[in-house]
């Protein structure tokens, strides 16, 4: 469908505004926020009734706010949404992210057996436990992305001093010179690393050994299966 060239203008300036420093300006996708022409939101809705929603929610555990707009705001941000998808659908092969079609192309029993066995990803994740939903939370590229480089993934560390005495919380700092934790109290905490004793515990670790050994099958395979965890 058309929208009014002063409705969409409007939603330009808005998204230009508020979005367009993670999606990209022309909302093809920016250094944090995934592709907005591929999103299934934006391929949905109909004038704002998910857009809407979705944007005065947030996701903030994906690094994106709330936002408080009127009805007037939504309109206007999903007509320029809209009129942009529209465009991009136009320019066949000018696309510059990558599709959740592409990313579809293993085999889901494989991935599964890859996820249970040769891959030991059960050994630290479960289906039903931390990857329930997951393939609601994150789509395509971002999930792959999650998948075999985890931002952020917590790590363990438990120091022991000179004096015998052990102290534990997630580690906050490390370099050659110094270990820092937070405790459970949330007080940071730092030595010199030459003076104590410590063992870190880093599953994420694992994600990056698995780098070395990933065969192209192996990746695809294990994302048709990741992709049916919703």
């Amino acid at each position: 469908m058309s929208y009014p060239a002063a409705l969409v203008d409007r939603g330009k300036t808005l998204y230009g505004q508020n979005c367009s420093f993670c999606h990209g300006r022309d909302a093809g996708g920016g250094e944090t926020g995934p592709d907005l022409m591929d999103s299934e939101l934006v391929t949905t809705d109909v004038r704002g009734n998910k857009i809407g929603s979705f944007v005065r929610v947030g996701r903030p555990e994906n690094g994106m706010p709330a936002f408080k707009l009127s009805p007037q705001e939504v309109a206007g941000l999903a007509a320029f949404l809209h009129n942009q998808k529209k465009k991009s659908e136009t320019r066949p092969g000018g696309r510059r992210g990558v599709s959740v079609a592409d990313l579809q192309t293993g085999n889901v029993e494989a991935g599964k057996q890859y996820f249970n066995g040769a891959g030991t990803c059960s050994t630290c994740h479960s289906p039903t436990g931390d990857l329930a939903g997951v393939a609601r939370r994150f789509r395509g590229l971002q999930l792959e992305r999650r998948m075999l480089y985890p931002h952020n993934a917590a790590a363990t560390v438990s120091v022991t001093l000179p004096s015998g005495q052990t102290v534990s919380g997630k580690l906050a700092f490390k370099d050659e010179f110094t270990i820092g934790l937070t405790d459970d109290a949330g007080w940071y905490q730092s030595w010199p690393a030459s003076h104590v004793k410590y063992t870190i515990d880093a599953p994420a670790e694992a994600h990056f050994e698995l780098l070395g050994k990933y065969t192209d099958d192996d990746v695809h395979n294990l994302m048709a299966y990741l992709q049916t965890l919703r």
